[in-house]
């Protein structure tokens, strides 16, 4: 099973917010999902809500997060820890 951290989108029309959920990759975008890792809402002051310990539990398993979902783990700064931790396993 192919793991995939995405977006799913909630909210009303023309008033999006989303999910940040692994779920397999063959999926629909807004079915059923594994675990809810957080939130992230453009509209307005654009917040963005992250469970960090779930979202580096799926990237060590090796689920691999989309580029606006990656983006975003950037900008928290979870890339970088991932990183980190992974050369530290390789040593």
């Amino acid at each position: 099973m192919a793991v995939k951290i995405r977006l799913t989108r909630m909210g009303a029309k023309k008033k999006p917010t989303y999910r940040i959920v692994a779920t397999d990759s063959r999926r629909p975008r807004d079915g059923q999902y594994l675990e809810l890792i957080g939130t992230y809402s453009p509209v307005g002051d654009c917040q963005v809500r992250i469970d960090e310990e779930l979202a580096m539990k799926w990237l060590n398993q090796g689920a691999l997060p989309t580029d606006t979902v990656r983006s975003l783990f950037s900008k928290a700064g979870i890339m970088k820890k991932y990183a980190d931790s992974k050369e530290k396993k390789g040593n």
